[in-house]
């Protein structure tokens, strides 16, 4: 017999006794209905009972597919685990007077420690290429990549760009279940995504949720070029450099970020779009940095009452509050005060997007730019220049970082107004170098932070690229740098590392 004292049979009971009632009131809503009809018709002879019109039909909804296991078995292989050594700095060791006399001075000073961390990545070329965030690999010594299939292999760093918070990885293997890229443009909020990763080490796992929202800027990190898809789908440490997929088994965005007062997962993940990925890691695997455009103008988010004030009739748009003299904006009459609608045909929806846009373009482009000036709509055209951009050369000459070949120091090209800063005339060339590494090679060379490099083996370098090639001319020996430092130049032996 059963038990209908159960929860779910109390439930079923219930329902049905609803259903019974609901049928019960349907039927006498009908009859009371069929009597007001069929009086109405009485009262006027002739006429023909008005028709009944049909409800619209319900939309139908796609159904949930019973699972998600296809969508999994496709992607899980191309899903892997980083595993990064880097040195960090400890506490300062130094003992007390009174102990000095039983232990002696163990250290004097601060010791440097060997510290491990953990990330995700996604292969996504079958010759070794890997995809990962910036932040996972930064100032690693040793990367290690860990397969689904069991496999390990050591990689190294191709090249990592902190302003998007990518990296790209090489191992040394071929035939790998790469993933493709999807297009994150088509993706709207609602979709349902997949988040692989191996949260806090735990293994590969797998999480579902939708996309919440498009063209998310967090300010987390960096901050300067920040388009993220935000996802529910849990999210958690170690995430970072996972895959975001659709159900077509498509790589759409790179887990990136959680916000959270706690530290776990509350529903606010988000993962760096497809769009901006694949071409990041084009020219990553290509030049082993990232060339972007500059217009050469601060801009800022317009809110309500700024639009108000300046007469505009919505808040759309970049709010232009300084234009650089002599720059891109300038020469194409760009103003203080103008509100950018439209770069190159594209609407401008806020100033993240317009940072975007125009990162997004080719230096040397010429582009369109409608703003909104005086009550009026006016179009510009301007060329864009190349944003100079800080990059740690144990990148740019092609090592994973110290010990591998590396030289542990970032550079930057030298601009005019860096120039005047370093009291150097504005027409001076070379690379500024913007942080020095203590424990590497430069450091031990005599290298400081603000020395200009103007020449490697008497070749002149102006550039990431010619830095690259000068340093890797004469593999056999010390490189000859000559270095303008407080205004002297002095040349200056940088050793090579042992292989």
């Amino acid at each position: 017999m059963t038990n209908l004292n159960s929860r779910p049979s109390r439930l079923l009971a219930t329902w049905v006794r609803a259903a019974i009632l609901g049928l019960a009131t349907v039927a006498a809503v009908a009859s009371v209905s069929g009597i007001r009809d069929t009086m109405s018709a009485a009262a006027q002879p002739g006429t023909s009972p008005p028709a009944v019109a049909a409800s619209p039909a319900p939309p139908v909804l796609p159904a949930h597919p019973p699972s998600y296991s296809a969508v999994v078995d496709m992607v899980a292989p191309s899903v892997v685990t980083i595993r990064v050594q880097k040195q960090a700095e400890a506490s300062n060791t130094s003992l007390p007077a009174p102990f000095r006399e039983f232990f002696g001075n163990r250290g004097g000073g601060p010791e440097r420690r060997r510290e491990g961390g953990l990330g995700s990545g996604v292969v996504v070329r079958e010759d070794g290429l890997i995809l990962t965030n910036h932040h996972v690999v930064e100032g690693a010594d040793t990367i290690r990549v860990d397969f689904a299939d069991g496999r390990s292999l050591v990689a190294t760093l191709v090249g990592s760009d902190a302003p998007s918070d990518l990296a790209v990885l090489r191992v040394p293997a071929k035939g790998l279940p790469a993933l493709p890229f999807g297009n994150s443009d088509d993706m709207k909020v609602g979709d349902v995504v997949l988040a692989f990763g191996n949260p806090l080490g735990v293994g590969q796992t797998v999480t579902m949720g939708i996309v919440s929202a498009k063209g998310r800027a967090t300010g987390v990190s960096d901050g300067s070029y920040e388009d993220f898809l935000q996802t529910d789908a849990p999210i958690n440490q170690g995430n970072s450099g996972g895959a975001l997929v659709n159900l077509q088994g498509e790589l759409v965005g790179i887990n990136a970020q959680i916000v959270s007062p706690s530290g776990g997962n509350i529903g606010l993940g988000f993962a760096i779009p497809s769009s901006m990925a694949m071409a990041v890691t084009e020219q990553l695997a290509r030049d082993g940095v990232v060339r972007r455009a500059k217009l050469g103008v601060t801009v800022q988010g317009l809110t309500a009452e700024l639009a108000e004030s300046l007469g505009a009739a919505d808040a759309r748009g970049a709010l232009v509050s300084a234009v650089e003299s002599g720059g891109p904006a300038d020469r194409a009459g760009l103003k203080q005060g103008d509100v950018v609608v439209a770069v190159d045909g594209r609407p401008v929806a806020d100033a993240n997007a317009m940072r975007n846009q125009i990162a997004g373009t080719r230096p040397g482009s010429s582009v369109p730019i409608v703003v909104r000036r005086n009550g009026r709509t006016e179009t510009v055209t301007a060329r864009l220049a190349e944003r100079e951009r800080p990059v740690d050369d144990t990148r740019a000459a092609g090592s994973a970082g110290h010990g591998e070949g590396g030289f542990g120091m970032a550079v930057t090209p030298l601009t005019p107004q860096v120039a005047e800063e370093l009291e150097l005339p504005r027409s001076a060339a070379g690379l500024v170098v913007t942080g020095v590494d203590p424990t590497g090679l430069a450091a031990s060379a005599g290298m400081q932070a603000g020395d200009v490099i103007k020449s490697v083996n008497g070749q002149a370098v102006t550039s990431v690229t010619s830095l690259r090639t000068a340093l890797e001319a004469r593999p056999d020996r010390p490189a000859l740098v000559l270095v303008s430092r407080k205004g002297a130049d002095a040349f200056v032996a940088l050793p090579r590392a042992e292989s």
